[in-house]
């Protein structure tokens, strides 16, 4: 049986690669992409996300644009890892198909309401807004999402963007902090997992040597921004975190973790957006997500090899 899902997004080279991997995969329907602002503005993220659908050869899917800013905060982008359009290193095509005209937040909710309960995964990869804005405006949805499994958050690899923050909670704590009490399922998908996930030379050869015009694309995406990691960790490669989401989907098996409570600090000058994860169960707040912690990195990459292998 195929789950449907949603893909909340705001693409960003990891993000395309996610994308990918859910339009190669028949065990996914992909209902619709929801755009959002985050490592580039909203107009971006939008535009990125219809450039990736039609290199994937499915320019029947819906995308939405959603949130243009954070729920409080003034929006934090990140050129500086993406590049200028967020998709930096390959040019590809202005996109031909259409930017759907409905919001991406009505989308969601009109979605959810129409669905059967329980039969629709919301996929994040980006900044929470667009997510918590449907939430906030339509308290209804919440029991009938049959699960978040997102991108973001850290504990032992603490942050990315600020000593204690990864990028996607920082950018909007508030819309995090709603999420993580919604009383929704959640799969969190940390920086833990997702720098076990390096490229490595061989890991990009193998994208490149699909002879596609997809392999090529993910072989010069992941070259991009390859570099900007690699310069600030003193890694090997580029963890490519987003599609870890879509690859649990799929293979839940390559993923490990421990179902505890989270909570997203939102008045901290210091820790803002930290996800404070009780890994060890020091205190007795109730359990709220599955955070994943290990992760069988040879087994993702032959995954997202095949895959890409089929578009």
């Amino acid at each position: 049986m195929t789950r449907k899902i949603i893909i909340d997004t705001d693409p960003g080279q990891d993000d395309a690669v996610a994308i990918l991997l859910a339009l190669a995969s028949p065990e996914l329907e992909v209902l619709g992409l929801t755009c959002v602002a985050g490592n580039v503005p909203l107009a971006r993220t939008a535009h990125n996300a219809r450039v990736i659908c039609e290199l994937a050869g499915r320019p029947e899917t819906r995308v939405f644009a959603g949130c243009d800013r954070p729920l409080e905060r003034a929006l934090v982008t990140a050129e500086y890892v993406h590049g200028k359009t967020g998709l930096d290193g390959i040019a590809l095509p202005a996109p031909e198909m259409a930017l759907q005209d409905q919001h991406a937040v009505d989308f969601l909710i009109e979605t959810l309401r129409t669905e059967p309960a329980g039969t629709v995964t919301l996929c994040p990869l980006g900044p929470l807004t667009n997510i918590a804005t449907a939430l906030q405006r339509a308290p209804d949805i919440a029991p009938k999402i049959a699960e978040i499994v997102l991108m973001g958050g850290a504990y032992f690899e603490v942050g990315n963007v600020t000593p204690t923050a990864e990028f996607n909670i920082y950018v909007d704590p508030q819309a995090a902090e709603i999420v993580f009490k919604s009383g929704v399922p959640i799969v969190v998908m940390p920086l833990d997992v997702t720098h076990k996930v390096l490229t490595t030379r061989a890991r990009i050869e193998a994208f490149r040597a699909l002879g596609t015009p997809v392999g090529h694309a993910v072989a010069s995406w992941t070259d991009f921004f390859e570099r900007f990691d690699m310069a600030k960790y003193g890694s090997q490669g580029a963890p490519l975190h987003d599609p870890c989401v879509i690859a649990y989907l799929i293979r839940p098996d390559l993923f490990t973790g421990r179902h505890i409570n989270v909570e997203i600090e939102t008045r901290s000058e210091l820790t803002l957006g930290m996800t404070v994860a009780d890994w060890w169960r020091v205190t007795d707040r109730p359990a709220n997500a599955m955070f994943m912690g290990g992760v069988d990195a040879e087994g993702f990459y032959a995954l997202l090899t095949e895959r890409l292998s089929r578009l």
